[in-house]
């Protein structure tokens, strides 16, 4: 599910691409899958069967990988310490060493295994299942734990995200029939370690999101139970990565998308449906279609007068409204200068100021224009 390319060619894999009988392998066609046989599958076929078929054995791979770069680049700092969960330098069945400053954690709560982190985070889920916690949050709680620390709840990242990615899609890629939702999940867990490595793998996050979503939509159709949000979710995921890419264009005509189906199943006023108008209106500044972000703001005047002006959604589409009407080439200085007074009541909510301080110096330089 998560190998997209063909073994043999590298080309882009279907869903129901051929694979191999005993190990899984996938290609794209049975020609690739002889050739990839003559070169040297033959000769490891048995090793990645006896290692849980093709998409555990390429998981474990990649897992180990992602481990030994991030202790790599914390074996400085993590000289002569402990894992404060097991309290030993060297994992007992791993051997991994340790990585710190994953988290906001401070002196010894910040070196840890690896191993140990993705181990508390299993046990907890399992957990969960035994005693049947599916109500309250409880279990969406406890898998934040694949990318939260528990300890000062703050996000995990770097080459430490990406790993807990690879650790939990191990721990998942073979859990299918009625726990295929774990599965799912954990794919998007992946995708997301990628987005937030240092190396920026976001080419590799692009394509793990899209499986991500192929399988929420397969899913729902054979009548599992896939949230709207979930796909909607999925679908800003893709748009998000398109934008990081410089892809701009497949952005805004994703987000178009996914504003459009928003609107449709949870009618125009729902708050995440005007998250979406939001986020749509600066992709559309991006590049510099400024016309439309007028238009498609006017035509939320129902939505702002519903929800008031102090609403927080309300105030982020001023906000886009603003950055598209003072980058207009075709604005005059008055509207410019509207432009910035909205701004900055718009961004006023901001509690430390910052997002004010660039708005205030583009007002310096406009009112000496003037």
């Amino acid at each position: 599910m998560i190998i997209t390319n063909c073994a043999a060619c590298a080309a882009p894999l279907a869903h129901d691409a051929p694979r191999c009988v005993r190990c899984k392998t996938r290609y794209c066609n049975s020609t690739c899958q002889h050739d990839h046989w003559r070169r040297g599958h033959k000769q490891i076929c048995k090793k990645i069967h006896r290692g849980g078929d093709a998409e555990q054995y390429n998981a474990e791979k990649e897992h180990k990988e992602a481990v030994a770069v991030a202790v790599e680049a914390c074996a400085d700092d993590t000289k002569g310490q402990t894992c404060y969960i097991c309290m030993d330098a060297a994992h007992w069945k791993t051997k991994e060493g340790l990585v710190n400053g994953y988290c906001a954690c401070r002196g010894t709560m910040g070196f840890v295994h690896l191993s140990c982190l993705a181990e508390q985070a299993k046990l907890s889920i399992e957990e969960a299942i035994d005693k049947r916690l599916w109500s309250g949050g409880e279990l969406n709680s406890r898998w934040q734990r694949w990318h939260v620390c528990h300890t000062c709840g703050n996000e995990f990242h770097g080459h430490v995200r990406c790993a807990m990615g690879w650790a939990c899609w191990k721990t998942y890629a073979s859990w299918e029939d009625s726990r295929f939702a774990f599965q799912r999940m954990s794919i998007e867990k992946l995708a997301n370690g990628m987005e937030e490595d240092v190396f920026g793998r976001l080419e590799e996050a692009l394509s793990l999101y899209a499986v991500y979503l192929d399988v929420s939509q397969r899913s729902l159709r054979a009548g599992a139970e896939v949230s709207t949000e979930n796909l909607l979710a999925a679908k800003s995921n893709i748009a998000g990565t398109y934008s990081r890419l410089g892809r701009v264009e497949e952005a805004v005509n994703m987000e178009r998308d996914i504003y459009d189906d928003s609107k449709a199943l949870l009618g125009p006023l729902d708050l995440q449906t005007l998250s979406v108008a939001a986020n749509l209106m600066h992709t559309m500044s991006m590049l510099h279609r400024f016309d439309e972000v007028k238009a498609f703001f006017l035509g939320l005047e129902a939505a702002r007068q519903t929800l008031g002006p102090d609403n927080y959604l309300v105030l982020k589409l001023t906000s886009a409204y603003a950055h598209g009407l003072y980058y207009d080439p075709t604005a005059t200085r008055d509207e410019q200068l509207e432009a910035i007074t909205m701004r900055i009541s718009a961004e006023g909510y901001c509690a430390c100021g910052a997002a004010i301080v660039p708005t205030l110096r583009i007002l310096t330089r406009t009112w000496r224009k003037c």
